[in-house]
């Protein structure tokens, strides 16, 4: 079968597809992913063909308007106010790629607005793939942009119902219009995110690609909401570390990971410092990953600089780790059974860092507005207590067990 994915944002929203993506094609299917600009190498290596959209996620999110909107919510409407024509033409990329690669069934990331329509055009079935827990009403926890833990069952349920009710308001006139000049649909949209798409009207599964160890699954979803497992693609094999990287890592116990992955910092340098004057104040050794923000410090026989390196190969020789708080960092920190320090910019990271320090894997989480190096240094000196250890290996032991992707991949062949 042709099964077509696609997925939109930053390094964490693709590789988990990529994985997924992975356990398809070792099933004898033919898998095109397409999203933004610069993953087609990544893509590839694992089987996978590539249909790279126009757009460059990693210049979007340097811009001045997505460094607002992690800001603040004004920041967000600003920036869905301002990148509304660049929306337009990724529906359009993405009409073009459907029609060039002709897919029996689609697979889509929450961000890919206009796939379930396109199954629609093409009378094809479409399945929904999220990586947070934030699409479908529970009672059990809010939608995850809520700065709360929770707003009781009601609350929380209510919650989502407005998540769903906005999002739906802010797309509706484009959406409907696309729909009818784009892809001849002139029905009304007849679907959400969560609905996916079947051509008999019938209800299909929806893939939650995250552990139920950080998040269980809730009593009131249905059936067709199936909590797999993270969707872990495995990097370390046949990567060797640089001479440099080894030799620090054997002249001193486990050092403290620090890297924000792909988000962007508007003072790249000032967080730098405050990274490098908490691991001196915790009197610990530590690796600090430059990322696509920029993050830079000089070398020392304390402090390593390292632009990128498997977190698969290298968090187990981790005394602790400290991010952003993305889902996809979030469970490969946990799964290697590493204490959690999340320091959030915005969107589902708070939550995540909610839930690990819920969970005793992590202290609490420090926002990037907060950020001090006395108080990470404080947070790393927790986070390397005793029962927080503890309970970070007894979480990745339990999570080694799941088998996320090759689960979601069967769900996906009930459909086929």
């Amino acid at each position: 079968m042709r099964i077509l994915i696609f997925t939109f944002g930053t390094r964490g929203d693709v590789q988990p597809y990529i994985a997924l993506g992975k356990a398809l094609t070792d099933r004898g299917h033919a898998v095109t992913l397409s999203t933004g600009q610069g993953f087609e190498a990544m893509i590839e290596a694992h089987g996978l063909a590539a249909a790279p959209l126009s757009i460059d996620f990693r210049a979007l999110l340097q811009s001045p308007e997505m460094q607002d909107a992690l800001q603040s919510f004004s920041g967000k409407i600003k920036a869905w106010r301002s990148f509304r024509g660049q929306f337009r033409r990724q529906f359009d990329d993405m009409w073009a790629v459907a029609r060039q690669v002709r897919p029996d069934l689609l697979i889509a990331h929450p961000k890919g607005f206009a796939a379930h329509d396109i199954a629609e055009a093409l009378q094809i079935t479409s399945l929904p793939a999220s990586l947070q827990p934030g699409f479908v009403p529970t009672s059990a926890f809010p939608q995850f942009l809520v700065p709360f833990a929770s707003l009781g069952p009601f609350g929380n349920r209510l919650s989502h119902r407005a998540f769903d009710r906005l999002s739906a308001w802010g797309q509706a006139k484009a959406m409907g219009d696309w729909r009818q000049s784009v892809l001849g649909l002139q029905t009304a949209r007849p679907h959400r995110f969560i609905d996916g798409y079947h051509p008999g009207g019938r209800a299909v599964p929806h893939l939650h690609g995250y552990s139920r160890y950080l998040v269980p699954r809730p009593d009131d979803w249905s059936e067709r909401e199936h909590v797999t497992g993270d969707w872990h693609l495995d990097q370390k094999s046949g990567w060797t570390p640089s001479p440099e990287l080894k030799r620090f890592l054997d002249a001193g116990p486990p050092p403290v990971y620090v890297g924000f992955g792909s988000m962007p910092a508007k003072d790249a340098s000032g967080l730098a410092q405050i990274v490098t004057g908490a691991l001196r104040l915790s009197g610990q050794r530590g690796i600090v990953a430059s990322g696509w923000g920029g993050m830079e410090a000089d070398n020392s026989d304390r402090i390593l600089v390292l632009e990128t390196a498997p977190h698969d190969w290298l968090f187990p020789r981790c005394a602790a780790v400290v991010h952003h708080g993305g889902a996809g960092t979030t469970h490969e920190g946990l799964r290697q059974g590493r204490p959690t320090i999340i320091c959030p910019f915005g969107v589902d990271q708070p939550f995540w860092g909610r839930r690990v320090h819920r969970l005793g894997a992590g202290p609490e989480p420090i926002s990037q507005k907060r950020l001090t190096s006395t108080r990470l240094a404080a947070a790393i000196t927790e986070a390397l207590q005793p029962d927080i250890v503890s309970r970070a290996a007894q979480i990745g032991t339990a999570m080694r067990t799941e088998r996320g992707a090759e689960a979601a991949a069967e769900i996906v062949e009930t459909v086929l």
